[in-house]
């Protein structure tokens, strides 16, 4: 299928230390860089996260401490990597939860604002658990019909989620569904702004999800003792509260949220 494209779509897949976006790191990256015109770019390279790799995480994606040593680390490849991404709109599976977090968060690290208000997140994961409620392997079975060779190494996710990707809109983009008020509509079309609005589930100000919108469109907490209470409201009440969080060990990200309310209530 021809991806309908008005910009570059990258889909990608992270390798990592651990899952704890705060203070994990990225191992390996992989991503493929759909360009308009639906020719592929690949890029892949493994990291050093400056860091030890725990044995557990070593054996899902097998990429050892050994592996790393001599390889570039991230702030090394940042303005590579920040280079091949720009202007592209950004894909993956779960890509939304934890990718997009883990990478941000490396690019702050990196002291590289890497800039998400003009790129479309496309969570192929959650097109998936909608219509058919899997993991990527099965998924990749289900709508490739085959099997996934070297799953959890980067490139092969990748690579397997572009082809469940194009499955997925050639299967679905005229399928109807009915909402919880029974109305029939059509959720799968292939255009990356509409696949972005139904893959985001939640909208959150932040990516860890830390801080959340509610119905007023208010920036809220979204955990803690402040659970639901807006920002604002508790930084005029507990101004303490913000040192706190800028102490803790939250994402850089959303601490650079927070910093931007704060800053706009002077």
């Amino acid at each position: 299928m021809h991806l309908n494209l008005t910009k570059p779509l990258a889909f990608f897949d992270l390798e990592t230390t651990g899952i704890n976006v705060g203070s994990d790191r990225i191992v390996e990256i992989s991503i493929m860089r759909v360009n308009p015109d639906n020719s592929t770019d690949i890029l892949t390279k493994k990291v050093n996260p400056t860091i030890p790799i725990p044995e557990f995480n070593s054996k899902i994606h097998g990429i050892y401490d050994k592996d790393v040593i001599g390889c570039p680390t991230f702030k090394e490849l940042a303005p590579q990597l920040a280079q091949f991404l720009i202007n592209c709109d950004l894909a993956g599976f779960n890509s939304n939860k934890f990718d997009v977090p883990m990478l941000v968060e490396e690019f702050l690290r990196a002291e590289i604002d890497f800039d998400l208000k003009n790129r479309k997140l496309i969570d192929v994961q959650n097109i998936f658990h909608l219509m058919e409620p899997r993991n990527l392997s099965a998924a990749y079975k289900f709508y490739c019909d085959k099997p996934l060779e070297n799953a959890h190494t980067a490139e092969a996710d990748t690579i397997a989620t572009y082809e469940i990707f194009k499955a997925q809109l050639e299967r679905y983009q005229n399928v109807e569904q009915v909402d919880e008020k029974g109305n029939v509509f059509k959720p799968v079309k292939n255009d990356m702004a509409v696949l972005s609005e139904l893959t985001a589930r939640t909208k959150n100000a932040d990516l860890a999800g830390r801080i959340a919108f509610n119905d007023k469109g208010q920036e809220v907490f979204n955990f803690g003792k402040h659970k639901d209470k807006p920002v604002r409201e508790v930084f005029e009440k507990e101004p303490s509260y913000y040192n706190w969080m800028m102490q803790g060990d939250f994402p850089l990200y959303t601490k650079k949220i927070i910093t931007q309310i704060r800053l706009s209530m002077k």
